[in-house]
Protein backbone atom coordinates (compact mmCIF):
# COMPACT_ATOMS: atom_id res chain seq x y z
CA UNK A 1 0.00 0.00 0.00
CA UNK A 2 1.28 3.40 -0.89
CA UNK A 3 1.87 6.24 1.48
CA UNK A 4 -1.00 8.19 0.14
CA UNK A 5 -3.32 5.38 0.00
CA UNK A 6 -2.73 4.81 3.63
CA UNK A 7 -3.85 8.23 4.39
CA UNK A 8 -6.78 7.76 2.09
CA UNK A 9 -7.67 5.02 4.21
CA UNK A 10 -6.76 6.96 7.32
CA UNK A 11 -9.39 9.92 6.44
CA UNK A 12 -12.11 7.71 6.05
CA UNK A 13 -11.91 5.97 9.68
CA UNK A 14 -14.83 7.70 11.10
CA UNK A 15 -14.17 9.04 14.76
CA UNK A 16 -14.63 7.22 17.58
CA UNK A 17 -15.03 8.51 21.19
CA UNK A 18 -12.49 7.59 23.70
CA UNK A 19 -13.76 6.72 27.15
CA UNK A 20 -12.01 8.34 30.00
CA UNK A 21 -12.09 6.90 34.06
CA UNK A 22 -14.88 9.98 34.25
CA UNK A 23 -17.06 9.05 31.03
CA UNK A 24 -16.33 5.43 31.40
CA UNK A 25 -19.52 4.45 33.25
CA UNK A 26 -21.36 6.51 30.34
CA UNK A 27 -19.71 3.91 27.76
CA UNK A 28 -20.58 0.71 29.98
CA UNK A 29 -24.27 1.61 30.46
CA UNK A 30 -24.53 1.83 26.54
CA UNK A 31 -22.79 -1.34 25.80
CA UNK A 32 -25.74 -2.69 28.25
CA UNK A 33 -28.42 -0.93 26.65
CA UNK A 34 -28.97 1.51 29.25
CA UNK A 35 -28.51 5.49 29.63
CA UNK A 36 -26.51 6.35 32.58
CA UNK A 37 -26.27 10.13 33.61
CA UNK A 38 -24.69 11.51 36.68
CA UNK A 39 -26.95 13.04 39.11
CA UNK A 40 -25.47 15.04 42.59
CA UNK A 41 -25.97 14.31 45.87
CA UNK A 42 -25.93 17.62 47.39
CA UNK A 43 -28.19 19.05 44.98
CA UNK A 44 -30.17 16.47 43.30
CA UNK A 45 -29.16 18.32 40.13
CA UNK A 46 -28.70 15.89 36.55
CA UNK A 47 -25.22 16.67 35.15
CA UNK A 48 -24.30 15.80 31.41
CA UNK A 49 -21.74 15.54 30.13
CA UNK A 50 -20.34 13.33 32.69
CA UNK A 51 -17.48 15.07 34.80
CA UNK A 52 -16.41 15.16 38.18
CA UNK A 53 -18.07 18.15 39.83
CA UNK A 54 -21.73 19.43 39.55
CA UNK A 55 -22.83 21.89 37.14
CA UNK A 56 -25.41 23.45 39.40
CA UNK A 57 -23.65 23.63 43.06
CA UNK A 58 -19.68 22.22 42.03
CA UNK A 59 -20.10 19.19 44.64
CA UNK A 60 -18.17 16.16 44.10
CA UNK A 61 -20.89 13.89 45.01
CA UNK A 62 -22.33 12.60 41.79
CA UNK A 63 -23.77 9.53 41.31
CA UNK A 64 -24.49 7.77 38.03
CA UNK A 65 -28.51 6.57 37.54
CA UNK A 66 -30.12 4.70 35.32
CA UNK A 67 -32.69 6.83 32.77
CA UNK A 68 -35.33 5.97 29.76
CA UNK A 69 -32.91 7.84 27.42
CA UNK A 70 -36.08 8.97 25.62
CA UNK A 71 -37.24 12.58 25.42
CA UNK A 72 -38.08 15.35 22.77
CA UNK A 73 -35.87 17.10 20.23
CA UNK A 74 -35.03 20.47 21.34
CA UNK A 75 -33.13 21.42 17.84
CA UNK A 76 -31.96 19.54 14.95
CA UNK A 77 -30.04 20.33 12.19
CA UNK A 78 -29.81 18.27 8.65
CA UNK A 79 -26.44 17.79 7.10
CA UNK A 80 -26.80 17.36 3.67
CA UNK A 81 -23.10 17.08 2.44
CA UNK A 82 -21.07 15.01 5.16
CA UNK A 83 -19.69 17.02 7.76
CA UNK A 84 -16.81 14.46 7.51
CA UNK A 85 -15.35 12.49 4.44
CA UNK A 86 -15.98 9.15 6.51
CA UNK A 87 -19.91 10.07 7.32
CA UNK A 88 -20.50 10.47 3.52
CA UNK A 89 -22.79 6.83 4.19
CA UNK A 90 -24.72 9.20 6.62
CA UNK A 91 -26.19 11.66 4.71
CA UNK A 92 -28.45 12.91 4.72
CA UNK A 93 -27.43 13.32 8.41
CA UNK A 94 -29.83 14.22 11.18
CA UNK A 95 -28.03 15.90 14.24
CA UNK A 96 -30.16 16.65 16.95
CA UNK A 97 -30.03 18.02 20.56
CA UNK A 98 -32.63 15.75 22.73
CA UNK A 99 -34.37 17.14 26.14
CA UNK A 100 -34.24 14.57 28.40
CA UNK A 101 -37.32 14.62 31.01
CA UNK A 102 -34.17 14.67 33.77
CA UNK A 103 -33.49 18.23 31.71
CA UNK A 104 -30.21 17.41 30.62
CA UNK A 105 -29.23 18.19 26.43
CA UNK A 106 -27.84 15.12 24.63
CA UNK A 107 -26.04 15.94 21.01
CA UNK A 108 -27.54 12.83 19.22
CA UNK A 109 -28.31 11.80 15.49
CA UNK A 110 -31.79 10.68 14.61
CA UNK A 111 -31.79 7.87 12.37
CA UNK A 112 -34.59 5.49 10.53
CA UNK A 113 -36.46 8.81 10.05
CA UNK A 114 -36.88 10.73 6.62
CA UNK A 115 -35.76 14.66 7.88
CA UNK A 116 -38.84 15.70 6.47
CA UNK A 117 -40.81 13.94 9.46
CA UNK A 118 -38.42 15.37 11.91
CA UNK A 119 -39.73 18.65 14.36
CA UNK A 120 -38.90 20.46 17.00
CA UNK A 121 -40.85 18.56 19.71
CA UNK A 122 -40.98 15.14 18.43
CA UNK A 123 -40.69 12.70 21.30
CA UNK A 124 -37.99 10.06 20.88
CA UNK A 125 -35.97 6.95 22.04
CA UNK A 126 -32.86 6.00 22.61
CA UNK A 127 -30.51 3.37 19.74
CA UNK A 128 -27.96 1.79 20.74
CA UNK A 129 -25.45 1.63 17.77
CA UNK A 130 -23.00 -1.39 18.93
CA UNK A 131 -19.46 -1.08 16.76
CA UNK A 132 -16.88 -3.34 15.95
CA UNK A 133 -14.35 -1.74 17.98
CA UNK A 134 -16.54 -2.44 21.53
CA UNK A 135 -18.00 0.68 21.55
CA UNK A 136 -21.30 1.63 21.89
CA UNK A 137 -22.98 4.81 20.46
CA UNK A 138 -26.27 6.49 21.30
CA UNK A 139 -28.74 7.43 19.02
CA UNK A 140 -32.09 8.25 18.62
CA UNK A 141 -35.14 7.38 16.91
CA UNK A 142 -38.35 8.60 16.46
CA UNK A 143 -40.96 7.27 19.24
Amino acid sequence: MTADANLDEKRLEKPRPLPTPTTQPFWDGLAAEQVRIQQCLDCDGWVFYPRSRCSHCLGDRLEWRTVSGAGVIFTFSVATQATFPAFADEVPQIIAVVELPEGVHLTTTIVGAEPEAVRVGAPVEPVFDHGDDGLTLLRHRLA
